[in-house]
């Protein structure tokens, strides 16, 4: 008799140790879809379970090793027909991430989110694409602004920190949960002196506001995107701009806030007005600040870390979803940079000794012989 089809596999297994079992994956499911394209899926799974022996014979996968692989590998099949269901492909990126999960969460039980609730959480969609969270630090972000009035989001190149806050933002206004969308950074590069610079005001801070720019064509309709900001609905401006406002019924967004002193973090948190909601977003690893002025982004978080209805969302190097290389980069230059703060710095050096009316004596001439 065969086993009844459903959703999810059916398993069974055997006790012991050294535990098999026997996953029956629905027909509705092809195996191809599951195991990806000359088993590319399949053999991501094998290099996470090493020590675990995974066949496929038709549409069943049996699996032998350690009881707790055996569970993890059950639960990840489960997973990622969830996946399936919702019309989302699988890919190699999003098979390792969910393993991933699955074994942070064997490790912290309390801290236990399903893969799949992370992959199909939809924030934004536009022409064809939807917008997603990728890791459970992402959706965690994602849901921080859902549920804060101000939200900081924290983390290394590549982490989603400033594409989510902006999915956000758009989201927020279709919905008419607010009436305008404003985008800032500290224009750091030319040290908020732009005379210089050829052309109109505009024209000159361009440059340092083109990445707000071209994550907004992402996710809206180019054509209107002219028109929203010649109605002020939408507004992109250098930080210095904020002085003197109450920001009232917007979405606003800080880009690069490690590069901003204490005084102008302070200056662009207490423009909040009613109805606002606030996304901070920077790394602290990458200050282009004068050397000897302390960032506002580190300093704000000994200040604020206790205010209710504050939240700061740390993301790391597993969260990075561009090229995996820029995470094994985040990594490398973490550990260099853990590596020489350790080094002891150079022992200052010894005054000469001063000779008579504070002159320093003059030592003998030496000839070579």
């Amino acid at each position: 008799m065969s086993e009844p089809m459903s959703d999810t596999a059916q398993t069974s297994a055997q006790g012991g140790d050294g535990s098999s079992a026997r996953i029956v994956i629905p027909e509705k499911h092809p195996m191809v879809t599951l195991l990806g394209a000359t088993d590319s899926l399949l053999r991501v799974i094998e290099r996470s379970f090493p020590d675990t022996d995974i066949h496929v014979r038709g549409n069943e996968v049996t699996a032998t090793g350690s009881r707790t692989d055996i569970a993890l590998v059950k639960q990840l099949f489960n997973e990622m027909m969830l996946v399936l269901r919702t019309g989302q492909p699988l890919t190699e990126d999003s098979v390792e991430r969910s393993i991933a999960m699955l074994k942070s969460g064997a490790e912290d039980p309390d801290g236990a989110v399903s893969p799949s609730a992370v992959f199909t959480q939809s924030i934004l969609s536009n022409r064809g694409r939807t917008i997603r969270p990728k890791t459970l630090n992402q959706k965690s972000y994602v849901d921080a602004i859902d549920r804060h009035t101000i939200t900081f989001g924290i983390g290394p190149a590549g982490t989603g920190k400033t594409y989510l806050a902006m999915a956000k933002a758009v989201q927020a206004l279709q919905a008419k949960e607010v009436n305008r969308i404003i985008l800032t950074r500290p224009a750091v590069e030319a040290g908020e002196r732009l005379g210089f610079l050829p052309g109109t005001l505009y024209e000159k801070i361009d440059p340092y506001l083109r990445p707000l720019y071209d994550a907004l064509h992402d996710m809206m309709d180019p054509d209107s995107i002219p028109r929203l900001m010649a109605a002020g609905t939408i507004e992109v401006a250098p930080l210095a701009y904020m002085r003197g406002r109450t920001l009232n019924d917007a979405f606003i967004i800080l880009d690069e806030a490690q590069n901003t002193s204490p005084e102008q973090i302070k200056m662009f948190l207490t423009r909040l007005g009613f109805n606002s909601k606030v996304v901070v977003t920077g790394d602290t690893t990458q200050i282009d600040l004068p050397s000897g002025t302390r960032s506002g982004l580190k300093v704000v978080q000994e200040i604020l870390a206790d205010i209710p209805d504050i939240h700061f969302s740390i993301l790391t190097s597993t969260d990075v979803v561009r090229h995996k290389l820029v995470g094994r980069i985040v990594d490398a230059y973490e550990r260099w940079d853990a590596a020489n703060s350790d080094e002891a710095a150079p022992a200052p050096r010894k005054a000469a000794p001063r000779g008579p009316r504070g002159r320093t004596p003059r030592q003998p001439h030496r000839t070579e012989s």
